[in-house]
């Protein structure tokens, strides 16, 4: 196979659990497929935009979500269990907070114009924040924080977060994602050819990238 460069764009919300593992299985899936040369690029998506600013209790809000019953636990239970076989440590019970995630996007966005890699870094922090150690991250000090400790610079995204900047092109960008068929996260499009959605395992991602970076354009494959 010729050596080349492709993009995967993977559009996410840093509140979806699903996203976190197919984060852990991109890499996973990279690993195997190593004479590829992949650039990773993050796209936002929302869960639920109706969130207010602040975000919401977590506890009601997975009430109003999912109801009284067993099906949360049994959620959990089955997140728990993917997420130890993929070097995920799940801490549902630390999370105290559903947020509004349009102003992590921000920061997500802005770390795109980094140094190389800086995007993809930052998800990952933002991932194992909230879902491994129960941090707010619509909270801006918890965002700035973050965003340091991938090397950006935290004064200008502190000042950023305190302004209007980018709110809209975060907003076009989810409804560009709503336009061309995203309905579920994660998606990883493909060198813009190829959609695969859901957080499929390692092996199907690999045979995916494989595929594409040797001029195959299957379509799309949906599953979870």
């Amino acid at each position: 196979m010729t050596n080349r460069k492709i993009t995967i764009d993977v559009v996410s919300d840093v509140v979806c659990p699903w996203c976190f593992l197919g984060r852990k299985r991109l890499e996973n899936a990279l690993a195997i497929v190593p004479e590829v040369d992949a650039e990773i690029r993050w796209r936002p998506y929302q869960l639920d935009p109706s969130l207010p600013a602040h975000g919401k209790d977590r506890q009601v809000y997975m009430r109003e979500k999912f109801g009284t019953g067993s099906k949360i636990d049994d959620i959990h239970k089955q997140l728990n269990e993917l997420g130890e076989e993929n070097g995920i440590i799940f801490d549902f019970e630390a999370i105290t907070r559903a947020p509004n995630t349009l102003d992590a996007h921000r920061v997500i966005h802005w770390a795109a114009q980094a140094a190389s890699g800086t995007q993809d870094k930052l998800v990952g922090a933002l991932f194992s924040l909230y879902f491994e150690q129960g941090q707010d991250i619509g909270d801006h000090e918890v965002l700035v924080d973050a965003a340091a400790s991938v090397g950006m610079d935290g004064a200008v995204v502190a000042r950023l977060l305190q302004s209007e900047a980018d709110k809209a092109t975060i907003r076009e960008e989810i409804d560009t994602a709503n336009r061309i068929g995203v309905r579920g996260v994660p998606c990883f499009i493909i060198d813009q050819k190829y959609a695969v959605m859901g957080a499929q395992t390692a092996d199907v991602l690999a045979d995916a990238i494989r595929q594409t970076a040797e001029g195959f354009e299957p379509g799309i494959a949906e599953d979870r």
